[in-house]
This record gives C-alpha cells, structure tokens and sequence, in this order.
C-alpha cells in the first residue's frame, strides 16, 4: 500500500521524457533532476518522496533504457498508476521495485489529488474528491518482489533462505 499527491500526465510519455538523453551521461541523480523537465520543469523539484505519477496511455514506451524508471525512484515516486504501459518500461519499474499498476480511471484523477493505492486488494482511493475505484489485484509474487526493492534483492533474499544441496 503507498499514499501521496498525485502529478498527473497524459498519453505517450516516453522513455525520453523521462530520461532525456542528453543528459545520459550524468549519474543516476544528475539524470533524475532531469525527470520529465520537457512539460513540465517543475516536476524533479516539486516531487517528494511517496509521491504518486498518473498517466495515460502507452506510459514509458521508446527505448528500453532502464534509467527511466531509475529517476522516479530516485525522485521517490512510490508508484505509477497508468491506462495502458509500454512492456519494456512496465518490466523495467516493477524489477527495480517500482510499482506500475494499470489503472483504466486515471483520467479521474487531478493533479495534487491525495491517493490512497492498496495494491493486494486492488483499490485506488482519492482522498480529495472522495472516490474509491477498484483495479486489479497486484499478484503476491510482484508485491514481494517490490517489497524487497526489486527483483535482484528478491533474488539474494530468496537464494539465501535455501539450503545448500
């Protein structure tokens, strides 16, 4: 479950938007400051940890460039609620631990909207305009994938529990 303010965005975001590639060749933060800059300058600077990104259709298509995923974590985006994802960008947030979760009422939500995401039980709840709305379930394989901050912790963590044969 995660909760925060809601910055809302609409169709085809790419890969570049949200990590342009000029500025590849800074670190990882230097690259996040440069999240989205293209519509909206603000938006690297307003964003607080736990924050929630709402988009529209076909979020993150473009390259496969993992960065993009890597600056709205590093911004502290605690999930991205979309109408549709480009696949490369869906596989790329949710094995970093970044939540993409398909949410066809996006177009619902307002920018700054307070949400409330419970994702095992599949409900987005607006706080500020007083709706709750369902989505799908997040499977328990995903939601313990997230929770231990991507697939290759979930990795280490799970080879470490076996035993050795």
């Amino acid at each position: 479950m995660t909760a925060g303010r809601a910055f809302c965005f609409g169709d085809n975001i790419d890969t570049d938007l949200l990590a342009p590639g000029r500025w590849m060749k800074l670190d990882e933060a230097g690259l996040a400051e440069h999240c989205l800059e293209a519509i909206d300058p603000t938006f690297a600077a307003r964003v607080r940890p736990g924050d929630i990104l709402v988009a529209g259709r076909n979020f993150g298509l473009g390259s496969s460039r993992e960065q993009a995923a890597v600056s709205l974590k590093i911004l502290g985006v605690s999930a991205v609620l979309a109408v549709s994802f480009a696949r490369i960008f869906y596989r790329n947030a949710i094995n970093l631990g970044l939540p993409a979760v398909i949410f066809p009422d996006a177009g619902r939500i307002q920018d700054g909207d307070q949400l409330q995401v419970d994702f095992a039980f599949g409900r987005v709840e607006n706080l500020s305009q007083g709706w709750t709305a369902a989505m799908a379930p997040m499977p328990p394989n995903l939601i313990e994938m997230i929770a231990a901050g991507g697939l290759i912790p979930h990795l280490k963590r799970r080879f470490a529990a076996e035993p050795v044969a």
